[in-house]
């Protein structure tokens, strides 16, 4: 009787442990935004995309507004990088002078693409995005190597205070 009391308890924990695993790996793959929500497609080209991938979030002040679907090279543009962005049908009113950038999380985290809302209005002769258009302004990714080069390369030949004689306090030249 004892062990088959035990055997209860032992199988209720496996149950409650696959099921928190099952909800853990939901929640790290993020399926909610699988669902059904309808999207509509952009487009945008950057010279450098650094470690932007497929499902990215596309996001306006910290808020998803929709995933990266697809990334290619374009061959008829020289091997462009190009982005498809599968932007959510609740945000249709993104201006065309709106300028998509691709960021960093924290400083080593994911990269996303952050969407920055330019002016919009008709009188302005700003119109709204709509399915298939592209992105006409863009930032491409800061690669961390690039930038410690520059920073390494300006420290070590180009400093300006090189070749400026140096003085004592109190001396003018």
């Amino acid at each position: 009787m004892q062990s088959k009391k035990n055997e209860i308890w032992v199988g209720a924990f496996v149950l409650i442990a696959l099921a928190a695993i099952i909800f853990l790996c939901l929640k790290v793959a993020d399926i909610r935004s699988f669902g059904n929500q309808p999207t509509y497609r952009l487009y945008a080209s950057f010279s450098n995309i650094g470690s932007l991938k497929v499902r990215s979030p596309v996001k306006v002040g910290g808020v998803v507004i929709g995933r990266v679907g697809k990334i290619w090279l374009d061959k008829k543009a020289n091997y462009t990088p190009k982005v498809e962005l599968d932007i959510f049908t609740q945000y249709d009113d993104i201006p065309n002078s709106s300028v998509l950038s691709i960021r960093t999380s924290g400083l080593l985290g994911e990269q996303y693409l952050a969407l920055e809302i330019g002016p919009s209005g008709e009188e302005l002769g700003i119109s709204t995005m709509k399915d298939g258009d592209s992105f006409e302004r863009t930032n491409s990714a800061l690669v961390l190597e690039d930038l410690i080069g520059q920073f390494l390369y300006k420290d070590k030949g180009g400093s300006e205070n090189q070749d400026k004689p140096t003085s004592a306090p109190g001396q003018a030249h």
